[in-house]
């Protein structure tokens, strides 16, 4: 598994945790890192609205409904989330794209998403 410590973001720098609560990314370590295994990329760390979890739904990914037998709480507006690099694109296109967490999205993201298209959609943190 790769480590957190040297994981980099879409700013070059080191990898901050998405969320702890519920327990995200593809290892559920709380971080949006990544690894060969991970067929969706699950480097985006966006906080879900309910826009965004009613598209997903639509679109055969019910994100809202928790399974617990998979540890999964179902998410709510508010959330933080790792969210697959192809999904997020896929909301980015339909109009309802959730914000991003740039410090806690995984430097693999710019490969299909441009820094300054995470830029116009990032939560800006006081």
């Amino acid at each position: 598994m790769p480590s957190p410590e040297t994981a980099r973001n879409v700013l070059g720098k080191p990898l901050q945790p998405c969320s702890m609560e519920p327990l995200t990314g593809f290892f559920r370590d709380g971080c949006c890192n990544t690894h060969a295994e991970d067929i969706g990329r699950h480097v985006v760390c966006v906080v879900v609205t309910e826009e965004f979890l009613e598209f997903s739904r639509s679109v055969g990914n019910d994100l809202s409904t928790p399974l617990p037998e998979y540890h999964f709480p179902g998410l709510q507006p508010g959330d933080r989330w790792c969210l697959c690099l192809t999904r997020w694109k896929e909301a980015l296109d339909a109009g309802c794209a959730p914000q991003i967490i740039l410090e806690a999205s995984h430097q693999s993201a710019l490969k299909l998403i441009p820094l300054s298209v995470m830029q116009e959609h990032a939560l800006l943190e006081a």
